[in-house]
């Protein structure tokens, strides 16, 4: 029998999969702006492989699972994203081994986690035009609202606008990692896809998670 937890975690890698595969032209368009334009194309190709291997994960715990989740994303979604997206999965994992049940602070401790993963892969910080602009003020609203006692679809829409707020604003940055900081002051004027992706995703996640 599936834990809460086990359910929870499931709902969350789902939803970002669906999303991903969803706005795939979305997210191509807004990369071929100042990138390879491929970044959609890779997030989907990965995800899908997801979907496509999701009944045979093993779910002993959300551990295992996300472990499980990391290895096919690293091995299917080119590109740079794939050692990114696939480290996040990886470092969140770890940031939960052993428990059983996955609760509020420790949300928050997969997510920070994730953050020190990317950072130390894509060797990134806030600043530089990446995802991480958008899942760091993320991650501030989910703790904060966690530390308020807020329930888990009103945690989320917090995240979700932090993200969408933070990913909007990187239009006024200059990337300094990846293909598109190739370009320089042109990269100047649009929105980082990565960042993007992260504000689409959480609010898909949002919507969701009011349905339920």
């Amino acid at each position: 029998m599936k834990t809460r937890s086990i359910i929870d975690t499931e709902f969350v890698v789902r939803s970002i999969a669906e999303t991903a595969i969803e706005n795939e032209a979305a997210f191509c368009e807004l990369d071929s702006i100042v990138g390879d334009g491929d970044f959609g194309y890779s997030l989907a190709r990965g995800f899908e492989k997801v979907l496509e291997e999701w009944d045979v994960y093993d779910r002993t715990d959300s551990s295992v699972f996300l472990q499980k989740i990391a290895r096919t994303i690293t091995s299917r979604l080119g590109g740079t994203s794939g050692p990114l997206w696939g480290t996040a999965f990886l470092r969140a994992s770890s940031a939960v081994r052993g428990l059983d049940t996955v609760g509020g602070a420790d949300v928050v401790a997969m997510l920070r986690a994730a953050i020190e993963g990317i950072k130390e892969r894509g060797k990134s910080d806030v600043g530089d035009k990446t995802l991480l602009d958008a899942l760091v003020p993320a991650t501030d609203a989910v703790e904060a609202a966690v530390a308020k006692g807020s329930s888990f679809e009103k945690t989320v829409e917090e995240a979700a606008k932090a993200a969408r707020e933070a990913a909007e604003a990187t239009s006024s940055l200059q990337a300094r990692r990846g293909r598109a900081s190739y370009t320089g002051e042109r990269s100047i004027g649009s929105p980082d896809a990565g960042a993007i992706a992260v504000a689409v995703i959480l609010e898909r996640l949002s919507t969701l998670s009011r349905a339920r």
